[in-house]
């Protein structure tokens, strides 16, 4: 498998042109060292991610510095690319959880001419080479419909949100009540802020399941910080039952990490939508070398099942992220199934 990977990655580094994507090569050409930020240790989908990166790096070829870790405070990501810099990094590739506070450090890089490579978000503002990402807004969108389908369009039903500050917690919060409010408005919707914390969402949820003990449905932002919290509210108030008891409520998440399949396999969640850990490590790394290399690229379709898209700073590759169900949760080509 890890053969096919690199001859993946070498093909695409040949033949960007065919796939939408065009590539030039400026005089920047040469290579150089990456540096690396990673978001936060804390969650079961970043740390997945980690631990793709090193492999992706040998894959791809990719100098690759020591990574950092900005643990979810952007004093600390600004520090740690300031340390990148200086450690002679030529290009950058971090996942900035406060799109909005990164811009002056964006600026700064792009005045030193060095690209960035933003993974999972997409900075407000700031200038960046590519973003590496999924349609944050379908996972609202999924998630909308699969609740509105499962309660029959009435009831009520709790979103987890991630953090406002991230446009990833605006594009999902607002793609799922947008759907609510158009396709499902018999369905009540209490939208809690939790800042991707896990002890915040146990918090609301405890709060909004004693005032209304009639809640059906929950959408989790993200499962790698919200599922463990949510399990045990759920197991709390005896809710924690299989689909076919009359008290389940139905659970919906976004992630794919292992934990979420295992849940689903169990009945404790319904379904979840998987963000693709190895792709955004093996994508941010791919994209950080083509920028090494003078490469350049164009909106359109690519050669790996996504479309670039053009943003007012910079572009977006947006990969796919598949709805996972019982159906179809034991698909081996999803990397939540082929973590060890």
């Amino acid at each position: 498998m890890k053969l096919g990977r690199v001859v993946a990655g070498a093909a695409l580094l040949a033949v960007v042109t065919a796939c939408g994507g065009g590539t030039t090569t400026g005089a920047g050409s040469g290579g150089g060292k990456v540096g690396i930020d990673h978001p936060r240790a804390d969650s079961d989908f970043w740390n997945s991610y980690i631990k793709y990166v090193p492999q992706m790096a040998g894959e791809l070829k990719v100098e690759l510095m020591p990574a950092t870790n900005s643990q979810n405070d952007v004093a600390k990501l600004v520090n740690n690319v300031q340390a990148l810099i200086g450690q002679g990094a030529k290009v950058i590739v971090m996942a900035p959880q406060d799109t909005g506070a990164i811009a002056n450090t964006l600026q700064q890089l792009e005045n030193k001419k060095i690209p960035v490579v933003t993974v999972d978000t997409r900075p407000d503002k700031g200038n960046v080479f590519m973003v590496v990402r999924a349609d944050n807004r379908a996972y609202g969108t999924k998630a909308c419909e699969f609740l509105g389908e499962k309660l029959g369009g009435k009831g009520k039903v709790v979103q987890l949100q991630g953090a406002l500050s991230s446009i990833n917690g605006r594009d999902r919060s607002e793609a799922f009540m947008e759907c609510m409010k158009s396709k499902f408005p018999g369905i009540t919707v209490f939208s809690e802020p939790t800042d991707w914390e896990g002890s915040k969402a146990a918090s609301m949820l405890q709060t909004r399941l004693e005032q209304n003990p009639d809640i059906k449905g929950i959408y989790m932002h993200a499962g790698g910080v919200h599922l463990a919290p949510t399990l045990q509210v759920l197991k709390q108030k005896g809710l924690l039952v299989p689909p076919s008891d009359p008290k389940h409520v139905f659970v919906i998440s976004n992630d794919g990490i292992p934990q979420e399949f295992e849940s689903i396999r169990k009945g404790d969640i319904d379904a979840t939508v998987s963000q693709p850990a190895d792709l955004y490590a093996k994508y941010a790394l791919f994209y950080a070398k083509a920028a090494a290399d003078g490469k350049t690229f164009k909106p359109g379709p690519t050669d790996h099942g996504s479309t670039i898209i053009q943003l007012p700073n910079g572009l977006e590759d947006q990969l796919p992220a598949p709805l996972v169900t019982k159906e179809n949760v034991d698909d081996q080509a999803l990397w939540g199934n082929q973590v060890k």
